[in-house]
């Protein structure tokens, strides 16, 4: 095991190699003028902003996007100087701590175009502004009729109309794109009319499940979130692409791996209750191993009596609730578990594997949501495995 764990609890490793292959991947399918934005925000979904961050600079990725000015204020304090698009709303304090010419903000509001052209103004630079178009999620963004009014209110205000950008609301969530496309017709009646007054804007719509199933988002630029972790945004996108190409051909890496030492070991008799609310009483006398790690930590409670930790390879079933900073499992059938040991909450030991898809499924919600939570406070560590 790796000398930088001996001191470590709980650790979280994350693969600079995964990283690069999920990165040659998407390299290899848009088109050759195409450029990659890495999105690092959430902690780059759980697995570290400065590691993912410094690995795609390196890669040559030509733009990261974080939400909100702290990601900003972190990437520029660890010295990654990486252009950067800020895609969450901004005060206008923020704009003025965190914007500079080399940050661009992705604006829906007159407010936020005021408060960047003032910034603008006191810096004596102009500042780039991307357009974002509400073609159907009815989140962020102006309608595609407002486009072009939008465009020409930051070119008075003397800011730079760098990009335009849409987001689809179900392309992961089904095989059927109809919709999809509708905002994609939307999105380019929006472009054509925004290029009339600033031609050199620079259009981005695809999310990974589009930069995997359609050349036709490809545009100047696509957003690489889930996938350039490794992970197929849904079951329904993996089915789309099987149904397009009739086989795998893409064979995305996961990069993250969690690890924990069991704190005790120790015997429970049959019929005694484990854990809070005594929801788990062993038919046998069972070998069980304490973690020090819990929902605080961004392990779900919801995968109490049933999800499963891997130790010396073997599968340990999680039993009773998962506590604030403890999880409990059985390893009576994981012969020599010893205080010290490690366990692999996600990732692989030996032959078996937990997936972020398995605890997702699990837990009741989508894999996104299991990276995104992993507390920041437990230690990421490169690897190149």
């Amino acid at each position: 095991m790796d000398e930088r764990t001996n001191g470590l609890t709980t650790w979280i490793e994350v693969s600079e190699a995964a990283l690069r292959h999920n990165l040659g991947i998407f390299r290899s399918l848009v088109q050759p003028s195409t450029r990659l934005l890495a999105v690092v925000k959430a902690n780059a979904y759980g697995h570290g902003l400065e590691l993912v961050a410094r690995a795609c600079a390196a890669e040559g990725v030509e733009m990261l996007g974080v939400h909100g000015a702290d990601e900003v204020r972190d990437l520029r304090r660890a010295g990654i100087t990486t252009p950067v698009l800020l895609m969450g709303f901004l005060t206008g304090r923020q704009v003025e701590t965190v914007v500079d010419p080399g940050v661009e903000v992705l604006v829906s509001t007159l407010e936020v175009l005021d408060a960047l052209a003032a910034h603008a103004a006191r810096l004596g630079q102009q500042l780039g502004v991307h357009l974002k178009i509400d073609t159907g999620t009815h989140r962020q963004g102006v309608a595609p009729g407002e486009a072009r009014r939008l465009a020409q209110a930051a070119l008075d205000r003397g800011l730079r109309v760098a990009g335009l950008a849409t987001h689809f609301a179900n392309i992961e969530d089904t095989t059927d794109h109809t919709f999809a496309y509708r905002q994609l017709a939307r999105f380019c009646e929006a472009l054509e009319s925004v290029r009339t007054v600033a031609p050199g804007v620079v259009a981005h719509a695809a999310c990974s499940a589009a930069a995997l199933l359609f050349r036709e988002t490809d545009f100047g630029m696509v957003r690489l979130g889930i996938s350039l972790y490794g992970h197929w945004p849904s079951r329904e996108t993996y089915l789309s692409w099987l149904l397009a190409h009739g086989r795998d051909g893409v064979k995305l890496e996961p990069a993250l791996r969690w690890r924990a030492r069991v704190g005790q070991v120790k015997d429970v008799a049959a019929g005694e209750p484990i854990g809070y609310g005594l929801t788990f009483r062993p038919t046998r006398l069972t070998r069980l191993a304490v973690l020090p790690i819990g929902y605080a930590d961004g392990y779900p409670r919801a995968l109490s009596n049933r999800a499963r930790v891997l130790l010396h390879g073997r599968p340990a079933p999680v039993i009773g609730r998962v506590c604030m900073d403890i999880v409990m499992v059985d390893v009576t059938d994981v012969p020599g578990v010893a205080v010290g040991d490690v366990a692999t909450l996600i990732g692989r030991d030996g032959t078996e594997q937990v997936t972020v898809e398995e605890l997702a499924e699990l837990a009741g919600t989508i894999n996104y949501e299991i990276l995104a939570r992993l507390s920041p406070l437990v230690p990421r560590l490169p690897f190149e495995g």
